[in-house]
């Protein structure tokens, strides 16, 4: 039997077949106007994606290296941040923190759990000091999702910048940065934004820019100041990753095309088809308010959740995600974001049935595919 690759996971994401074909094109040198007119066509629909009157700069990195820049580039050794950890990645601003020399005061929380605005207010008020609230649009290890204008609104009354990690959550769900006044907003290129990996984002408000100025962290590659002065200029002060900014602006072109508002609600049915066709196979979520990136899906009691994961993926090769060390065995996730569509979600669903029944667990054989088939029908345009 031929057997085909399916890649549902939350990053990489599947590539628009005209996306991946820029990568085949010819390479242009980067110092010439000819590249100079592409890259800043992608800066400015950057602009447009992250909602933001601000430069938005490219680096040549994942998207942590976008996260390790926003805190070298706007504190010091000592300062006092808060980071909200309730996932892989909330824990990772509390590692670059420490990494940095920061005093690091992180809130921990139990994987996939909530943060409200009131327990931020509260916080900040205990430690007045604070220069920096780090945090995630989408924690991208469990599909939960943080008030961000919430988050902004009780920073904004302080002396702190709110740092948001939109690695995840930038593209599929709103979060203006100038209109909900996020300080620092950063992303990456190879979930909503279409492209493979290799690019991340970074975008800083007047107030972010202030504490550029009295930054003491150790920075050389990752220095906004050259990043800034380049752009002045057209370019880059490294060579940048010429096929993939290429990429970009293709798959610019395409978000564009669509619009913020059709891209969110495009997300909002995928994630509401997924979601219809776990609960009908009798399986809980992880989350109690998910977002659209992503469903987390705990594994049915009896079973190997590692086992699990690895037959759909080398079975019927459905490449979902599964749960990253602490918890890893204890949930599954299955990706609805970037260039997917209402199909791949009954992929997802018919492999996991498929693979639940492999393993002997209890399932009604097109119960979810049902289910998610009756939410997609309703919301086809």
């Amino acid at each position: 039997m031929i057997k085909k690759y399916y890649l549902l996971s939350p990053g990489p994401t599947p590539i628009p077949e005209d996306v991946l074909s820029i990568a085949a094109e010819p390479i242009i040198h980067h110092r010439t106007p000819e590249f100079s007119k592409i890259f800043m066509e992608v800066t400015e629909g950057l602009k447009y994606v992250f909602g933001t009157k601000e430069d938005v700069y490219i680096l040549t990195s994942s998207g942590t290296g976008a996260m390790e820049a926003a805190v070298v580039n706007t504190l010091s050794p000592g300062d006092k941040v808060i980071t909200i950890n309730a996932g892989k990645f909330g824990e990772r601003w509390g590692n670059i923190g420490k990494a940095c020399s920061l005093n690091t005061k992180e809130i921990v929380l139990d994987w996939g759990a909530g943060y409200a605005k009131e327990q931020l207010e509260a916080e900040l008020k205990a430690n007045p000091e604070t220069k920096a609230v780090l945090t995630q649009l989408s924690e991208t290890s469990t599909g939960a999702i943080y008030d961000i204008k919430g988050f902004a609104e009780v920073v904004a009354k302080t002396n702190a910048i709110l740092v948001v990690d939109g690695i995840s959550g930038l593209g599929v769900m709103p979060c203006p940065m100038d209109e909900w006044q996020v300080d620092v907003f950063l992303s990456g290129s190879q979930k909503s934004f279409m492209i493979p990996p290799g690019l991340a984002y970074l975008a800083l408000s007047p107030k972010a820019w202030k504490m550029v100025e009295t930054s003491k962290c150790q920075k050389f590659y990752f220095d906004i100041k050259k990043a800034k002065k380049n752009l002045e200029n057209k370019t880059t002060p490294w060579t940048p990753g010429i096929s993939l900014i290429m990429q970009q602006k293709k798959a610019l072109d395409r978000i564009k095309a669509i619009g913020l508002d059709g891209l969110f609600k495009h997300h909002q049915v995928l994630g509401d088809a997924t979601r219809a066709g776990v609960k009908a196979l009798g399986l809980q979520l992880l989350v109690k308010n998910p977002g659209n990136i992503l469903t987390a899906v705990k594994t049915p009691e009896g079973l190997d959740g590692s086992k699990l994961v690895k037959t759909m993926q080398g079975k019927y090769m459905a490449y979902i995600a599964g749960a990253q060390d602490p918890n890893k065995g204890k949930f599954f996730r299955i990706a609805h974001l970037g260039y997917m569509g209402g199909f791949d979600i009954i992929t997802a669903l018919s492999a996991l049935e498929m693979t639940l029944k492999d393993l002997n667990y209890p399932v009604e054989m097109g119960a979810s595919t049902q289910a998610a088939q009756t939410v997609l029908r309703e919301n086809w345009e």
